[in-house]
């Protein structure tokens, strides 16, 4: 059994914990002792981080062997048409290599909490929005895909991470979910040798007849 936390990090705010530079961090929203972020979340970005005090869960969660499927939020500059989601879902490649094919598609300004400071409407009249999911997590990776496809992210919310959803939560909120382990389809060998014994045991044997 482990215990699971998540976070919707605002606007502006380190994925950790402390900072020398006395920027808002982690500590000013959640105080549960001894958790950790599995991954993280740029402080110009907003949205989902999970936390946990469990080493082994944060690691599954956040190396990338595990591909937990990212889904993000962004408001672009510009109206994005369809050549440059096709070339996202296809794979585009960045300075570091080429990108996995992402799913995207143009939606609708979803509802959400204000940002401050919002988007200035002076310097960017046209915007809209785009759901885009990754299976990767390289450093900003979003926003360099989008800027390379001629469309730069003004805002980007993290809404999904694997199974796991924002929903329900407002910047700086965080809830609790505890997650337990599945139980293994194959016993660990010192129970299969166990239940050997016990069954050898339990088995009726048949008494030799001595020769006449």
């Amino acid at each position: 059994m482990s215990t699971l936390y998540l976070l919707h990090k605002p606007y502006r705010m380190l994925s950790q914990f402390t900072d020398k530079q006395g920027r808002d961090t982690l500590a000013d929203v959640i105080t549960v002792p001894g958790v950790y972020a599995a991954g993280r979340l740029d402080y110009d970005s907003e949205g989902l981080l999970l936390l946990s005090d469990d080493g082994s869960l944060i690691h599954r969660i956040a190396h990338p062997r595990h591909k937990q499927p990212k889904t993000y939020w962004a408001q672009v500059e510009g109206h994005i048409d369809e050549a440059a989601l096709k070339a996202l879902r296809q794979g585009i490649t960045l300075k570091d290599g080429p990108t996995l094919p992402a799913k995207a598609r143009q939606i609708a300004p979803p509802i959400t909490a204000p940002r401050q400071p919002a988007i200035d409407p002076k310097r960017h009249p046209s915007t809209s929005w785009l759901e885009l999911t990754i299976n990767e997590g390289r450093n900003r990776q979003v926003r360099r895909m989008t800027a390379h496809v001629g469309f730069p992210t003004l805002r980007l919310i993290r809404v999904a991470i694997g199974p796991w959803r924002l929903d329900g939560l407002a910047p700086g909120q965080w809830r609790k979910e505890i997650l337990h382990a599945p139980q293994p389809t194959n016993p660990p060998p010192n129970q299969r040798i166990a239940k050997k014994l016990k069954d050898q045991r339990a088995r009726p044997t048949t008494k030799r007849r001595k020769p006449s």
